[in-house]
């Protein structure tokens, strides 16, 4: 067994979270940000630290090593979905541009701390590109699926696919389509979660033909999500190991098809930290290493 940055569904080694805590700070901070950052509701912040809490204690309990985001006043409330600010690789983090201009100062506060941890920095997306962590998803080791949304364009992926050139590395691009605007939270994730090596969770009705195409084509089954259960993120499940999945409570549709593919599936609340920031397991964590 070996470990590699370039795994959406191995065994999680070593990740990155930011506490809720730490990102929506006080009641006073949340009622200044929340409507403008998009937010479909008020977090109550008892009840986001509790939810919070649980969803930590079960990344502890499968054994992955935690490194915390510190607290930093130049970024928000969405700096707890920490996957957004950077991509990783075997050859160290690409620090990401973001396309959200209020989460503009994340990717510089990820940085600092990756640097502290002496995890290498193989990069940074420059203006006028942008790209989100929440765009790009490994589908193996030498094969990377980048959306082009309203959160990453055309200059950040001509970045990203020049980084990851020496490596060997495929870029493979889905355009995705308008769907609610620029102002929504829709990211290639929201549509797609691989959960091993054979298996990904997807919401077909936003996904280009040519590209689900392709899953199929490399072998991929796909469990359908359903619309009753896409805006209560149903799609976005994180892979703690092959087919051992954590998904928001709510979604039973999506979690029942999961288990007749094999799969185990841990839940928890996600009212406040997830559902209402559109932000999922997958968008509050940030992987670094997972055993292949």
């Amino acid at each position: 067994m070996r470990t590699t940055y370039q795994s959406e569904y191995g065994r999680l080694h070593s990740l990155f979270i930011k506490k809720v805590k730490d990102a929506f700070i006080d009641d006073i901070h949340i009622d200044q940000y929340w409507s403008s950052l998009n937010y479909l509701g008020k977090p109550d912040l008892r009840k986001a630290i509790g939810e919070y809490e649980n969803f930590e204690a079960i990344l502890k309990q499968e054994g992955a090593t935690l490194h915390h985001l510190p607290p930093d006043s130049s970024v928000n409330m969405d700096s707890v979905y920490c996957r957004d600010a950077a991509i990783a690789t075997d050859k160290g983090m690409i620090i990401c541009n973001m396309g959200k201009e209020a989460r503009k100062n994340e990717p510089f506060a990820e940085q600092k701390a990756f640097e502290a941890k002496d995890i290498p920095i193989l990069g940074i997306i420059k203006k006028p590109g942008t790209i989100e962590g929440g765009d790009v998803a490994w589908l193996d080791e030498k094969t990377l699926a980048v959306g082009h949304t309203y959160r990453t364009n055309e200059e950040g992926i001509r970045q990203l696919k020049e980084l990851l050139a020496p490596a060997g590395v495929e870029v493979i691009v889905a355009p995705l389509p308008h769907y609610k605007g620029p102002s929504d939270v829709f990211h290639l994730m929201s549509i797609l979660s691989p959960v091993d090596k054979d298996l990904a969770v997807v919401y077909s009705p936003l996904m280009p033909i040519i590209f689900r195409e392709l899953l199929l084509k490399k072998g991929y089954r796909l469990v359908e999500v359903p619309e009753n259960e896409f805006d209560s993120m149903g799609c976005n499940v994180l892979a703690l190991a092959p087919r051992l999945c954590l998904m928001v409570r709510g979604n039973s549709k999506t979690k029942s098809a999961l288990e007749k593919a094999g799969c185990k599936v841990i839940e928890y609340e996600g009212s406040e930290i997830s559902v209402k920031g559109g932000g999922g397991p997958t968008c509050l964590t940030r992987p670094l290493q997972r055993y292949i």
